[in-house]
């Protein structure tokens, strides 16, 4: 199966764009006449590009915005404000023939492959789905060669068509979740920690594959993780998210050896390093405190609480994610310099 060649597509133009991006979920009191008494904000002001080809990833703590990122793009929340384009059309105001035809541009492999799969379909089911809902994407005659098609593509034999998920391992399932997003053709698939649950053999296996497809159909990816060594292998550019905003963004040669955001360079020093050398020579860097709560957080800069760096300044001013005088890639902090021990 190979991708149609189109010469309107053009590797390293913006395909999608996220302008100041919003989600907040409100907090409720009350039985019968509830009245919301704050917010929690999951995502609160988030914007980046996303060019056609490139990875990237968008990496933070567990309850920094990622999967609600996520869920909003793919239009499975409704956003509270902000914008997102699709090769120039508004993906909120998309509606009815619109929004179907946006959504076959923009896929999604889920992170537990246990749970994403219909237990009570077959495999050729699952990766066929998507002709059923647009039966313009395969004639229904072809359908089952297509199927056949995208499980090889991905690694699987294609005669187990008629196999249920659980006959598969955990690596498995993923690869026919891979196919499935595969089957419309998109031009963006958002990967929401899709190794995050696999043993580490085979999460290399699954990094691979998706590698060896962008180069094969032209895809570009939003890839989320919490693991940096992991989004470090497959990422072209990589958002650091802290309580719902991004504070640094840039290519993975800046941010893995010139981060210059406080909270980037804490997660890089919890980094495992196998060397015993470098390890001794890098500085590991402790944060105190906890991460404040989304429904209040702190004034100023979300990070000061936690930052050794915070001044009086960082308390009344929300620092912009703007490019530095000591890096020229984006960092949201008011004392951003690269540290060369970490």
């Amino acid at each position: 199966m190979t991708a149609p060649a189109s010469p309107a597509k053009v590797r390293g133009e913006t395909v999608l764009a996220v302008d100041e991006l919003v989600k907040h979920f409100p907090i409720t009191q009350g039985v019968l006449f509830k009245r919301q008494i704050g917010a929690v904000r999951a995502v609160d002001g988030v914007s980046f590009e996303l060019r056609r080809g490139e990875t990237l990833g968008v990496v933070g703590e567990s309850g920094c915005g990622k999967s609600t990122l996520a869920r909003l793009l793919m239009r499975l929340e409704t956003p509270t404000a902000g914008r997102a384009t699709l090769e120039g059309r508004d993906l909120f105001r998309a509606s009815g023939g619109e929004l179907r035809r946006l959504r076959r541009n923009m896929q999604m492999v889920m992170q537990d492959p246990y749970t994403s799969l219909n237990p009570r379909m077959t495999v050729g089911d699952i990766v066929g789905e998507p002709f059923a809902i647009h039966p313009d994407a395969a004639p229904k005659g072809s359908r089952r060669q297509r199927v056949q098609e995208l499980l090889d593509v991905v690694g699987l034999n294609p005669e187990h068509v008629n196999r249920y998920p659980h006959q598969f391992s955990g690596g498995q399932r993923q690869r026919i979740g891979i196919a499935r997003a595969l089957a419309l053709r998109p031009e963006i698939i958002v990967c929401d920690e899709p190794v995050s649950a696999l043993d580490v053999s085979i999460q290399a296996q699954v990094i691979n594959l998706l590698a060896q497809l962008q180069d094969e159909f032209g895809l570009s990816y939003i890839f989320i993780a919490h693991d940096l060594s992991v989004v470090r292998h497959i990422c072209d550019r990589v958002a650091v998210m802290y309580l719902g905003r991004i504070v640094e963004i840039g290519t993975e040669e800046q941010i893995y050896r010139r981060a210059t955001h406080p909270y980037t360079q804490a997660l890089l020093s919890a980094v495992p390093v196998p060397d015993p050398a470098a390890r001794d020579r890098r500085t590991i860097i402790r944060l105190s405190g906890d991460v404040p709560s989304p429904a209040d957080p702190p004034s100023g800069c979300r990070f000061r609480t936690r930052c050794w760096k915070a001044e009086e300044v960082c308390a009344v001013q929300d620092p912009q994610t703007v490019p530095r005088a000591a890096d020229p890639h984006p960092s949201a902090c008011h004392f951003a310099e690269v540290r060369p021990d970490v």
